[in-house]
């Protein structure tokens, strides 16, 4: 019980707006963050919970939010969804160690020992987590060196054999990929309801988040550079324009799956109705 004693005496104490975000968010989500810290206070679990999610659809990358999101999450029991909130931080901050011995702590509970393990590699021993590093890994029976020594040969095998030309790691649940004229790579995230932007020289960005994303599983991309998404969960179509409008241009499918664009139709698969529908663009 200690471990949750400091967890959320340290989410109390996180100052509403914190230095270590990754930019300034919007006074909406500083709002929404800070009623998610009063209803911490109040034993408002759910409540608090409800406030620090909104606060991360205001704004996607705001890491504190997230922070907080996880560590109640976890003191609730409520282990994989703990997991899966501080993977996004790990995608957003890749440095933010505290929140990686989190995921690698999270993993092992959960029986998960090889992301574990990977999470664990991840740790230097200059950061101030280490020592309790160490404990998890003694716990599965091994130890940081021997787990960083396997994770360094393993990535080596994998850098010989690897026959792509580059690989962008720590996208959560990709599934749909599409391009545009200028070069850009988007890419679905299921888990996260969330599409990406990969620019030409590598860097990645978040495109749109919205709650009318739900389940993306495949995209298209049209002449205009207009994305067409596949909402798996929302059982519609919706597109995206080149500044991030979006409508639905077609509702009521069930589980939506493949798209295609071709001579100026979209087609879309439905798993719920072993068909191919055909919709003119």
């Amino acid at each position: 019980m200690k471990k949750f004693l400091i967890a959320l005496m340290v989410l109390v104490n996180i100052p509403a707006f914190s230095a270590d975000m990754l930019f300034n968010p919007s006074n909406e989500a500083k709002l929404e963050y800070n009623q998610g810290v009063d209803f911490f206070k109040a034993s408002q679990y759910d409540r608090s919970i409800g406030a620090f999610r909104r606060a991360i659809e205001l704004d996607p990358n705001y890491v504190d939010a997230y922070y907080n999101l996880g560590t109640i999450l976890e003191y609730l029991n409520r282990d994989d969804e703990a997991l899966s909130v501080f993977k996004q931080i790990i995608v957003r901050k890749p440095d933010d160690y505290e929140s990686v011995f989190k995921a690698a702590s999270l993993s092992s509970k959960l029986g998960q020992y090889d992301n574990a393990k990977k999470y664990l590699s991840l740790i230097p021993a200059n950061s101030s987590v280490y020592e309790s590093a160490q404990k998890i890994a003694q716990n599965m029976g091994t130890d940081l060196q021997t787990i960083k020594s396997d994770s360094a040969k393993i990535a080596s095998t994998a850098k010989e054999t690897n026959q792509s030309n580059g690989t962008y790691n720590n996208l959560p649940s990709p599934t749909g990929i599409a391009g545009d004229r200028l070069g850009n790579i988007y890419v679905a995230c299921f888990s996260d309801n969330m599409i990406y932007k990969i620019t030409p020289d590598g860097k990645r960005i978040i495109f749109v988040k919205d709650s009318r994303i739900n389940g993306p599983i495949a995209m298209a991309s049209d002449q205009y550079d207009n994305l067409y998404i596949s909402n798996y969960n929302g059982n519609n179509v919706i597109k995206i324009t080149p500044t991030g409008t979006i409508t639905t241009v077609i509702s009521n499918v069930q589980k939506p799956y493949g798209l295609s664009i071709n001579n100026g139709l979209l087609y879309i698969s439905s798993q719920g109705s072993n068909s191919v529908l055909k919709y003119k663009l």
